[in-house]
Formats: structure tokens, C-alpha cells, sequence
């Protein structure tokens, strides 16, 4: 993938949602809810405070996230689906 964010944007892989629950009940594709974990697959810069002073990322690339149902931009790169979001939509690093 040749692509780069700007800023303090980042790249995510959408992990597969569950196929089945934990009682063991499989869950049909109409019903699959969008994924809320992910990989990181690349990392912009950071931003500028207005001081000019720059931001470092906290996030770095390989990183699991968690990210909020409607969080990013799906966007279709090399044939895959990815989500482009800012990092302060990212909830938590597990």
C-alpha cells in the first residue's frame, strides 16, 4: 500500500466481525454489526498546535485499536477496505 495520512490521520484494517455469539449461535451476514477493532496500517506525521509546535502520534503502525461504531471514512484501497480516521477517534490501544 503506497498511501500516507496527513497529519493526525491513520489508517485501519477492519478486523472480521464474530461469525458466531458465545453461546455458539452463528450470526447471518444481514445481521453482522460493522467492526469496532482494527490494525493499524500506517500513521501520519502528527499536527501543528497553534503554538506551531508539533504533536507527536501515539499510535504507531501494527497497533490493535478500538475505534467508535461510526468513527473514519471507508475507503477502498488495492482491492481492500480500510478506514481513514483521526486519532482522537481512537478509544483504546489493546
Amino acid at each position: 500500500m503506497n498511501v500516507k495520512p496527513m497529519e493526525d490521520r491513520i489508517i485501519v484494517r477492519p478486523l472480521e466481525a464474530e461469525q458466531k455469539t458465545s453461546g455458539g449461535i452463528i450470526i447471518p451476514d444481514s445481521a453482522k454489526e460493522r467492526p469496532q477493532k482494527g490494525e493499524v496500517v500506517a500513521v501520519g506525521p502528527g499536527k501543528y498546535s497553534d503554538k506551531g509546535s508539533k504533536i507527536e502520534m501515539s499510535l504507531k503502525k501494527g497497533d490493535k485499536i478500538l475505534y467508535g461504531k461510526y468513527s473514519g471514512t471507508e475507503v477502498k484501497i488495492d482491492s481492500e477496505d480500510y478506514l481513514i480516521m483521526r486519532e482522537s477517534d481512537v478509544l483504546a490501544i489493546i
